[in-house]
């Protein structure tokens, strides 16, 4: 059975909420932020108890997406429904996110299947009620995957661009070489507070950023290192991320270290 909470707070004026799934060993979350009278990511439709009564209690003038993934866009329509509200999101998947949720039957157990609903193109900036916002392209975990910069505040909002430093599993879509390279472009943004849309406020962003850039760069090394030898992908995958975790079970390799060492390899840049 599933278990679900969720958990509200504020931090340096920026209101979340956070709603987490346990499953068989298996824990996921995720947030939806209120900045300045933008909404940042809608939660998922399976947390709906918890992330409706969040949105309509908030005071916003527009939704921002940071892109389309199930888990941030799945209660975009219940805003849609009930809010003469504008939703923004990468023109990439304005298309996809107007016909029913097409995904896995585990996503959908987890995280709910998202309604169609409506968007608008995000534009390369945007203004908010004291604050004009920068639009960063930032793909790599999704292909239309972008960030939020404040620039009054300092304040960046990176959806899945971080999750944790020392990236273990990913998606069978990720482009990690891309991701190298989404981070590298935040960072030369002058910024102070990062916010996370799995892992929350960051600690010590700018630093928690270069090392999980770092990181990705010394797999990647040490992948490249490996296939001169002679070693397969697989080979190399058992060498440098043996663990096997319940996730990639579940989701039948859709989420498998073997993605992120395919990936770094394919790398050309």
């Amino acid at each position: 059975m599933l278990k679900k909470r969720a958990e509200a707070g504020e931090k340096n004026k920026v209101s979340y909420l956070n709603g987490t799934i346990q499953f068989r060993g298996i824990s996921l979350n995720v947030y939806s932020y209120l900045a300045d009278g933008v909404l940042i990511d809608t939660g998922a439709r399976s947390l709906r108890k918890y992330f409706e009564p969040f949105i309509d209690r908030a005071d916003f003038d527009q939704v921002v997406l940071t892109h389309y993934h199930e888990d941030h866009s799945g209660n975009a329509a219940h805003i849609e429904r009930t809010r003469n509200t504008p939703i923004y999101l990468s023109g990439k998947t304005i298309d996809a996110c107007a016909q029913a949720a097409d995904y896995p039957l585990y996503r959908k157990l987890f995280w709910g299947k998202r309604k169609p609903f409506h968007a608008n193109a995000l534009p390369d900036s945007f203004t908010s009620r004291n604050a004009t916002w920068d639009v960063i392209a930032t793909p790599g975990h999704a292909h239309d995957h972008q960030a939020f910069f404040n620039r009054d505040t300092g304040q960046m909002f990176t959806g899945d661009l971080f999750v944790n430093e020392r990236t273990k599993v990913v998606l069978a879509e990720e482009n990690i070489p891309q991701l190298i390279t989404s981070l590298e472009r935040v960072l030369r943004y002058d910024f102070g507070d990062v916010f996370c849309s799995h892992a929350g406020f960051v600690e010590g962003g700018r630093q928690a950023l270069e090392r999980k850039r770092d990181y990705l760069l010394g797999i990647q090394q040490d992948a490249f290192a490996l296939r001169q030898q002679g070693y397969g992908a697989k080979e190399i995958r058992d060498r440098l991320l043996p663990k096997t975790y319940p996730i990639t079970t579940l989701s039948r390799g859709e989420w498998d270290s073997l993605h992120l060492i395919t990936s770094l390899l394919e790398d050309s840049r």
